[in-house]
């Protein structure tokens, strides 16, 4: 039986939210990519970040599934979810501290290091946060459920980003790397503290034997879709050294080409063979749902890996902006983009009942890509906040409207089979487009990759051409 609710409920079941949150806006876009630059020089810096996102996000996917799993079947004293969080709480305060002694070193042996800790990041971070999301569905009734997504949407999003902002931005522009460590730590150590007083009931019997095979499906997906990445990847950087044989104009745009149909390939064949590993022949008669998980990939691509690269491409387009002063302007494009994702993910729902899901979300990609754009064009530093304004609302119609899409697209009896395949598609995106992405930048230039992330953000608008959202629906009816 749940607990009666009470107000407090709404914060400790949320609350960790913004911890994992903090984490991953403080860790991605500032503190690593700083430290790989340090470690790698100036040369090198987008591809070894697509190293570390690439093998980092493809560990955090099985963890997740594999902790999420055990979580489920959990009989522990404490809960199913709480020990899942204490221990992941406990891996990362030690992982923060490793960091703070790592960035003391220097060369290759720096990287590897930090390379090594991160994997340990994602593994801790990972665990907890897949208990976590298990709170509300264990302890929330039904009736109650849609307050406290919107009380997690706030922790989860605007609350962080503002935090990152003015706290994590200032303390990592200084220079002072070990402040905002234990600002982490701080953080994490709260939060935990708080989720502490969840009142969860622990299983009276554990269930029994976990069920392995979707577990080992998702593996053979995770790591069929890393093979088409590498691949991929070495593909895009051949044909790259042969372009260094033309002329600067000639070079810039075969890169650029060669950069756009390497992810696309990797979005849409990664797609098709994650779908056919999971759902078999069946993949033919779910030809709405196979495209709308490429347009949810390839609007992701763009969107996750405009916030890895934004600090280097502050350093690339504004002379005042090098090195750890960076950290600031790249930290206020965050907030920007958080309070826009705010601003317009509330109403989103709405709209999309008046105008249409699909409609919806081919207008998020038409804002991302006009706030990229412009970030791109105007020569100032107000320009990216203002194109970091179009991409929040842009980001944060396709979050509010591209779920419902989906969850009308899938077959109501296999809902959760389906929509677990968007799990692989979310690090999907980080991979292919940091991975891929870091070489092109090293060898052309951030503005070349963000332009192709731009192109991105109206390709996905394209795939929605093969979701028949009205042809789902006059079935079901």
């Amino acid at each position: 039986m749940r607990p009666t609710i009470h107000w407090y409920d709404y914060i400790t079941i949320n609350i960790y939210w913004f911890a994992l949150t903090t984490r991953s806006q403080a860790l991605a876009p500032l503190i690593a990519p700083l430290l790989v630059q340090r470690f790698v020089g100036e040369a090198d810096k987008g591809t070894y970040v697509g190293i570390i996102r690439l093998w980092s996000l493809m560990v955090a996917v099985l963890v997740q599934a594999l902790m999420g799993m055990l979580s489920d079947r959990s009989a522990l004293r404490w809960g199913r979810r709480k020990p899942f969080i204490f221990a992941g709480t406990a891996g990362e305060l030690v992982v923060f501290a490793l960091i703070g002694f790592i960035a003391g070193m220097e060369g290759l042996a720096g990287f590897w290091a930090l390379f090594a800790v991160y994997i340990l990041s994602m593994i801790f971070s990972n665990t907890a946060q897949s208990g976590t999301q298990g709170l509300i569905p264990d302890l929330v009734p039904d009736d109650k459920k849609g307050r406290f997504s919107g009380v997690k949407a706030l922790f989860e999003l605007p609350l962080p980003l503002i935090f990152v902002s003015f706290v994590m931005g200032k303390l990592i522009s200084t220079g002072n790397l070990w402040g905002a460590l234990f600002v982490l730590m701080a953080v994490l150590v709260i939060c935990v503290l708080v989720v502490m007083f969840v009142r969860e009931q622990p299983l009276q019997k554990a269930p029994g034997g976990v069920v392995w095979e979707p577990f080992l499906r998702l593996l053979l997906m995770t790591a069929v879709f890393t093979a088409i990445i590498l691949v991929m990847g070495a593909v895009v950087n051949q044909i790259m050294g042969m372009a260094l044989n033309l002329s600067q104009y000639a070079s810039i745009v075969l890169t650029g080409l060669v950069g756009l149909a390497g992810m696309g390939f990797a979005i849409g064949f990664g797609v098709w063979s994650s779908i056919r590993i999971s759902i078999g022949p069946a993949i033919r008669e779910h030809s709405s749902f196979t495209w709308w998980v490429v347009n949810r990939l390839t609007f992701l691509v763009a969107a996750t890996n405009l916030g890895v690269f934004m600090l280097f491409y502050l350093q690339e387009r504004f002379d005042e902006f090098q090195g750890q002063s960076a950290a600031g302007p790249a930290a206020t494009v965050v907030m920007f983009v958080g309070i826009f994702v705010l601003l317009v993910a509330i109403p989103g729902g709405w709209l999309a009942d008046r105008f249409g899901k699909k409609s919806l979300v081919a207008v998020s990609g038409f804002f991302a890509a006009l706030g990229t754009f412009i970030a791109l064009i105007v020569p100032v530093i107000t320009g990216v906040y203002i194109g970091a304004c179009l991409m929040g609302a842009g980001v944060g119609l396709f979050y509010s409207v591209n779920w419902a899409l989906g969850t009308e697209i899938v077959p109501p009896e296999q809902a959760g089979r389906f929509l677990g395949l968007s799990n692989l598609a979310g690090a999907g995106a980080g991979a292919i487009g940091a991975y891929i992405g870091g070489p092109i930048a090293d060898n052309a230039g951030y503005g070349l990759l963000f332009t192709i992330y731009g192109v991105l953000f109206m390709l996905s608008t394209l795939a929605l051409r093969g979701v028949d959202e009205e042809g789902v629906q006059e079935i079901r009816a």
